[in-house]
Parts: structure tokens; sequence; C-alpha cells
């Protein structure tokens, strides 16, 4: 059975039974502790100076969560 093939199963699932599935790839091949370049660091710290510096520019987590659930429902 291909990826795609599975994929496709996958989508036609239940969305609670979706996320189990997620879940457990996630357990199996998303756990990794990969560190930070020197470079990464770097801009974070950065993206971090400017936020604190202009915090009227920054938006609330709640909103941008939000969108980004309204994004993945659009793409369903």
């Amino acid at each position: 059975m291909s990826a795609t093939e599975i994929l496709e199963q996958i989508e036609q699932l239940p969305l609670d039974e979706q996320y189990k599935v997620a879940e457990k790839v996630w357990e199996k091949y998303g756990d990794f502790d990969d560190e930070l370049t020197p470079e990464q660091i770097a801009e974070l710290d950065c993206r971090a100076e400017r936020a604190l510096a202009h915090p009227e520019r920054c938006r609330p987590l709640d909103d941008v969560v939000a969108d980004i659930e309204k994004r993945f429902r659009a793409t369903r």
C-alpha cells in the first residue's frame, strides 16, 4: 500500500480518528531533539527583541491560533 493510498484512507476517517492517527505518527516519527543552529538562535533573539520593542505590532496568540484553525478547516 502506498503512502498516497494510506492518506486517502485516513481522510475517510472521522476527524477525531484522524487526530489519533496523527498523534501516533508524531509519537513514532516526529519526536526529535534537533538543536537550533547559532543562526536560528540569533534570528529568534532578534525577533524577540523586535516584539518587545514594538508590542503594538504583535498579535495576541488566540488570534493567531484562530487564523490557523480557520485556514486548516478551509482546506478540508
